[in-house]
């Protein structure tokens, strides 16, 4: 029974929550659950208790965990409830398993109403609060972090830390330069739109929530998804969807029109422009439904369809008032791929320290992504990770590059069956990873595949984010000595879940009951160890930018522990460890030199020092003095980044510039380039949330993040180009680090 389960092998990265919900512009003010809900948590439990890796019955001690994590789930930083809430409900604690074994879900469903009364309680009094004044001289704290705090003990108790809270939202507007009548429009509408969020929040919600408390207590990877849910996540794995092609993003009670994906129907037509505002959604001839003020995943559900249907649009274009023309569009659905989220090639082209000119080939693949369905089809052209891979690997061999990054960073994993044949583009057969079963049977996943797609020298550039598939290609290729690992600690998920569809047992010919994603084997590298908890550790080290304590495998209180088994017969196809020395000595003195990098690990020891603080000041002279640090460090790094900047030529416009931003007269001039060099400069600080500014600057951010200088990604480059000439001019090294490459001579 248990093989029948595995209908989809994931080696997925960090646990994955999506927004569910039917298309009505507000949700009941009390919630009940459905019939379909009861039958879903109760095959649930069944699976769960039966065939999951970590197989934990449904009893009361299990209750007890469920009951404590659906509460933090509601209100992680206990902000909310009061202490008599939880003593309210203490007296079920263990009663969980009978709610869901007697099908009977009104207990969490009157947890989630007393939530909701507080919520409302406390948003309705931060919107008082506004109406009067703050006193900013007053040597007063707001605890940024009470995840670990108790819970609140009384009304006076709340009244004052959201007093606290309120107030520090107004001082980083003041902060920012917002005059008072500006500050309390802002908070106020802020406020409301928190209020109404949560009206908007379903049945559907709330038994996503319930169920993922129970799911999460068992093992953090395991989550439960509704009907929708299921479909977005299969959309996530074979990046592609049947609509329109556009991007949608919610602004007040607007459906706002953030991207046009190239290629796809609204790009094709020419009609629908970013910041149109859609209003209403008519399916072929049919009438038009006004979606103001709905929730997005329920306006995309109605643009959604079958391939070569039509959709209407009732469309307010970004640059007409609110009493505007409208226009009318129409769509043909198609086949839309998610190209952005797909595998992608750069080139760096570096110099060595003989001045020598070396290109490195950067392939930067955001997930291990795979059209399951198609393939099980026997379609020829099915989206796959490794396919993109392979191409972009052939065409860097066109371009006659010296050395292949593999950029991993934030890749939070995906297909297992991707991060093996992934792998196998680099090896030419033998083992990648192994698994064991909650029986303790070890299989070993082989590559099958003879030759290499690419033969050269390579690197693996990984980070916290790099997880689980991720990490099994990195440790591959670590393991094999086929490659360099640099970058950071990746994330240490080292288990694989499948998708169980829960209408399977009920023999439902529709999905009404929604799937599981479990947890069902561990992973091992061919070494024997697992990454599990302790992830990839690289071979040449770069900043850590992330707080390991919060994010990643070991941050979880109940994540499974370190282990080990029987390593693989594999033989390794070089010792990357003698060409370590002579690479990080060179890394060690480019980067004392190099100003940017200086600059970065300066930032990275900043937020080291605040990791650990609990409390912001609430003192406006405290805080400017903070501020006024920040824009000094931030006006060095725009010294540093002028000095690199060709002087244009007079009169020329700055493209994504400030025409109000002069350079200061020490810029170099112009040379054979006149692509400005920008770094990531620290943002200051504007008080807003992201909804609240414009579409536009939200947009050009982005630009700009997306256009600035990759220091880390350079650094990289760098070494993997050390690498080349170091193989080139040593040749007893490069016999002892890559004996499969041919034999080469000079430069």
């Amino acid at each position: 029974m248990k093989k029948k389960l595995l209908v989809v092998a994931l080696a997925v990265g960090m646990s994955a929550h999506f927004a569910i919900g039917q298309p009505e512009k507000s949700a009941p003010s009390v919630l009940k659950p459905t019939a379909a809900q009861t039958q879903a948590a109760l095959w649930a439990s069944r699976v769960l208790a039966r065939y999951h890796y970590k197989a934990v019955p449904l009893d009361d001690q299990m209750s007890e965990k469920i009951f404590d994590r659906y509460f933090k789930t509601l209100d992680a930083d206990k902000l909310f409830f009061l202490q008599s809430d939880i003593d309210q409900f203490n007296a079920v604690r263990g009663k969980f398993d009978d709610a869901i074994n007697n099908e009977n879900l009104a207990l969490p469903f009157q947890i989630y109403s007393v939530y909701q009364t507080r919520y409302d309680e406390r948003l309705s009094y931060a919107r008082e609060l506004l109406k009067g004044k703050f006193d900013f001289t007053a040597d007063e704290t707001y605890p940024i972090d009470r995840e670990k705090a108790p819970w609140l003990k009384t009304d006076d108790e709340a009244k004052d830390l959201w007093r606290r809270r309120v107030k520090n939202d107004w001082l980083r507007l003041k902060l920012a330069g917002k005059d008072d009548k500006a500050i309390r429009e802002t908070l106020d509408k802020r406020y409301e739109n928190s209020i109404n969020r949560l009206k908007k929040l379903n049945n559907e919600d709330v038994f996503q929530m319930f169920m993922n408390a129970y799911a999460m207590s068992i093992e953090p990877h395991t989550n439960y998804f509704g009907p929708r849910s299921a479909e977005n996540f299969d959309i996530q794995m074979r990046l592609s969807v049947e609509g329109i092609g556009a991007i949608l993003q919610s602004r007040d009670d607007y459906t706002v029109v953030r991207e046009i994906v190239p290629g796809g129907p609204a790009s094709v037509s020419g009609k629908l422009k970013v910041g149109d505002r859609i209003l209403g959604v008519a399916q072929g001839d049919g009438q038009f439904v006004d979606v103001m003020g709905w929730r997005i995943d329920d306006v995309v559900e109605k643009i959604r369809g079958a391939k070569d249907s039509v959709v209407k649009l009732d469309v307010l274009p970004a640059d007409a008032g609110p009493d505007g023309k409208h226009m009318t569009i129409s769509l043909v659905r198609k086949k839309v791929s998610m190209e952005e989220q797909s595998a992608k090639k750069t080139i760096i082209e570096t110099k060595d320290a003989g001045g020598q000119k070396r290109r490195v080939g950067v392939i930067t693949l955001p997930g291990f992504y795979q059209d399951f369905d198609a393939r099980r089809r026997g379609e020829r052209d099915f989206k796959s990770a490794t396919r993109d891979v392979a191409r972009l690997l052939g065409e860097l061999k066109k371009d006659k590059v010296d050395n292949v990054l593999i950029d991993l960073r934030n890749n939070g994993g995906g297909s297992l069956t991707e991060a093996v044949e992934l792998t196998g583009l680099f090896i030419d057969k033998g083992p990648v990873v192994m698994q064991r079963s909650s029986d303790g049977k070890v299989d070993i996943e082989n590559d099958t595949q003879p030759g290499l797609a690419w033969d050269g020298p390579m690197g693996v550039l990984i980070n916290r984010g790099s997880a689980s598939a991720s990490e099994i290609f990195a440790a591959a290729i670590q393991d094999y000595g086929r490659g360099i690992i640099i970058g950071e600690p990746s994330f240490g998920k080292g288990t694989v879940q499948t998708l169980v569809p829960l209408d399977r047992f009920a023999a439902n010919d529709k999905q009404r009951l929604g799937e599981l994603k479990m947890t069902i084997a561990q992973f091992f590298r061919i070494n024997g160890g697992t990454t599990q908890l302790r992830g990839v550790t690289p071979d040449i080290k770069l900043p850590v930018m992330s707080d390991s304590e919060n994010f990643g495998e070991s941050s979880f209180e109940n994540a499974l522990p370190y282990t080990t088994v029987k390593p693989a017969p594999f033989i390794p196809l070089g010792d990357i460890k003698a060409i370590l020395a002579p690479l990080q000595k060179k890394h060690d003195l480019r980067v004392a030199k190099d100003k940017d990098y200086q600059f970065l690990e300066d930032d990275v020891a900043e937020m080291r020092k605040h990791l650990n603080d609990k409390t912001i000041s609430l003192n406006e002279a405290v805080r400017r003095k903070e501020r006024d640090q920040q824009e000094a460090r931030a006006k060095l790094r725009e010294q540093h980044l002028f000095t690199q900047m060709p002087v244009p030529p007079k009169d020329a416009p700055v493209e994504g510039g400030d025409p109000k931003v002069k350079a200061p007269p020490t810029a170099k001039p112009a040379a054979q380039t006149t692509k400005a060099v920008a770094v990531r400069l620290p943002r200051t600080d504007d008080g807003l949330q992201g909804d609240e500014r414009s579409l536009a600057a939200e947009l050009a951010a982005e630009k700009r993040a997306k256009d600035a200088k990759d220091i880390l990604l350079n650094e990289a480059a760098h070494i993997l180009a050390d690498e080349v000439s170091l193989l080139k001019t040593d040749t007893r090294l490069a016999t002892k680090v890559a004996p499969y490459l041919p034999p080469t001579r000079g430069n």
